[in-house]
């Protein structure tokens, strides 16, 4: 059986990054904290290497600037370099001209180090929500092309439930919005598109979402994760919130292997090569 093409993405920050540690870990420390980002983004290029997969690389401009050998390492393996934006500051954090600085700092290192022009830009935390919509034309007036930062679903952290649930052009010119994939079942969208709940659903949950996603509904997939989540072994933090706790540490022993699988059973490419078309395979 032919294998169905969708889209892989990886949002490259630390385990200290995230947004959920922001109470609890101050930026001031985070040079002070042991880096594993470089070490865990290479681990997911040999996996990609091996499998003969291509991805997106959401990539910080404060990691880019420690390690610029991953994103020469990424663009240089045909992979595409996107943005993150630079030190993980969640949109809904942002006035509109802290966001415009934001972009335009992250994006001159990206190119510099990259030597390739971006196209894409992926929100912290998803944090294009309906109230800062803006962020869609601040994005376009910088010339990105795309944007994939809307997750359509109720989320105590973000989310715009009645958002698009596949591909579309947003308000601002010729920005067009990739949102994180999910499938429709009972009424509601149910994620499908990686991150915790690729670590919280057994495998067989996921392999079926993107088959749904491919055979039924002839849509590709847009799946994501951190590099910190195939790294059991990253320090610990003990003064965390318990659902916080219960989010980030979940099954971390379980997401290399599982993302082995995955590698296997469909085949992986670049977001931006669906910007124009998206074919549906047979």
């Amino acid at each position: 059986m032919k294998k169905h093409t969708n889209m892989m993405s990886v949002d490259v920050e630390d385990y200290f990054q995230v947004s959920a540690f922001e109470k609890n870990i101050s930026r001031d420390n985070w040079d002070k904290l042991p880096c594993r980002v470089a070490e865990n983004t290479n681990r997911v290029l040999d996996l990609f290497a091996e499998n003969n997969a291509k991805a997106t690389f959401f990539v910080l401009g404060w990691v880019a600037e420690r390690y610029p050998e991953i994103v020469r390492r990424i663009v240089n393996e045909g992979h595409e370099l996107a943005s993150h934006g630079y030190g993980h500051r969640r949109v809904t954090d942002l006035t509109p001209d802290e966001f415009r600085s934001d972009l335009i700092k992250s994006s001159a290192i990206l190119e510099d180090i990259g030597g390739v022009k971006l196209k894409g830009y992926r929100a912290p935390s998803y944090s294009i929500v309906s109230e800062n919509l803006w962020a869609h034309d601040i994005l376009a007036e910088c010339g990105f092309v795309y944007s994939s930062s809307v997750y359509p679903i109720k989320h105590d952290h973000y989310g715009i439930p009645d958002a698009p649930c596949f591909k579309y052009e947003t308000a601002a010119p010729g920005l067009i919005e990739f949102p994180i994939s999910t499938v429709k079942k009972f009424g509601r969208n149910i994620p499908a598109g990686g991150g915790g709940f690729f670590r919280l659903y057994p495998y067989g949950v996921s392999k079926w979402a993107i088959n749904t996603l491919n055979r039924v509904d002839g849509e590709q997939s847009i799946f994501y994760f951190h590099p910190w989540e195939i790294d059991p072994e990253q320090p610990r933090q003990n003064n965390l919130p318990l659902k916080t706790r219960f989010r980030h540490y979940l099954n971390l022993n379980r997401a290399e292997s599982r993302l082995k699988k995955l590698l296997r059973d469909f085949n992986w490419v670049r977001m931006d090569s669906f910007i124009e078309t998206i074919p549906v395979e047979d």
